[in-house]
């Protein structure tokens, strides 16, 4: 195990974290798993790979162009509007006044 207990308690105090038994011995657990990966990860040899900025460099863009349609009218946009004042939706206030 890479990473024990103690560190796992250590984390969750930096992070202001209460974790209870159940939960310290999953992050340990989980937290070991990662690590490892990484050590596997770390362990093979990337020498003659070029670096990617993404591992599908090679897709086109799929997104649609931006076309102007018919705009929504106001009265059927605001139809479900709990409240209104004019064409707006009226929200309550949530901002203080300071005097």
């Amino acid at each position: 195990m890479r990473i024990d207990r103690e560190e796992v308690l250590r984390i969750a105090r930096l992070a202001h974290l209460e974790l209870g038994p159940d939960e310290v011995a999953r992050f340990t657990e989980q937290l070991d798993t990662i690590l490892n990966y990484m050590d596997k990860l770390r362990g093979l040899d990337t020498a003659g790979v070029e670096p990617t900025y993404h591992a599908l460099q090679d897709l086109a863009n799929v997104f649609r162009q931006d076309k102007v349609g018919e705009v929504l009218p106001v009265e059927k946009a605001l139809a479900n509007a709990p409240e209104r004042e004019g064409s707006f939706i009226k929200v309550p206030r949530i901002v203080e006044e300071r005097g």
